[in-house]
């Protein structure tokens, strides 16, 4: 219940060595995770050294990245400080310039699943159309009060079920009570493109 005494300038034990190795080893886990979207790396840990006088990362004049983190356990904890010199992260520059907006950027679940909700509960416009025919603009033009269109359809014919230029599908129409109804005829069409043939797609565009 008391509380630890830090005794200054005595070397660190074993177990203490042992526990900073291991915290060292998820900290350089966890960073390679979070560096492979933009490019995949692999941290090694050359030495352990309790000295930081002797702990010569880069020159002192280099530029650097220095993350300042707090890690606590019950009532003890310390600050963990992550040094990234500017020469290290040099090659991937353009890529972290990026906007990754709407582009493909690793994955993140979160987001997914925020983004199906938000798409289940929007809401879209959806045509039915009866017949569509192409007119000349010359005939378009000689068009006069109380002429006659006709329309190449019979009533047991299907209507096309479309979302601005796009067509989902075929539909029979009706009436149900007061309103007009349409019976879903056919499966809903399938993209031209999967979402893995369109990654697959997206990353050969880049590697070109």
């Amino acid at each position: 219940g008391t509380q630890p005494i830090r005794v200054e300038g005595r070397p660190y034990t074993t177990i203490e060595t042992s526990l900073v190795r291991r915290l060292i080893e998820v900290v350089m886990a966890d960073a390679e995770q979070a560096f492979r979207p933009v490019s995949p790396v692999h941290f090694t840990l050359e030495r352990l050294e309790t000295n930081p006088r002797f702990a010569a990362i880069s020159r002192p004049a280099n530029a650097a990245i220095v993350v300042h983190m707090r890690i606590d356990m019950e009532d003890r904890g310390g600050s963990v400080e992550i040094v990234l010199p500017y020469a290290t992260i040099e090659p991937i520059r353009d890529l972290l310039l990026q906007n990754f907006m709407g582009e493909k950027f690793g994955r993140d679940a979160i987001w997914e699943g925020h983004l199906a909700t938000e798409i289940w509960s929007s809401s879209i416009t959806l045509d039915a159309v009866l017949y569509e025919s192409d007119l000349s603009l010359r005939r378009l033009m000689d068009l006069k009060i109380g002429d006659t269109l006709m329309l190449d359809k019979n009533p047991e014919d299907s209507v096309m079920l479309k979302i601005g230029e796009t067509v989902l599908t075929e539909a029979f129409i009706g009436r149900v009570e007061d309103s007009v109804a349409v019976r879903i005829a056919k499966p809903f069409r399938s993209p031209r493109m999967t979402l893995q043939a369109f990654e697959t797609e997206n990353g050969r565009g880049r590697e070109g």
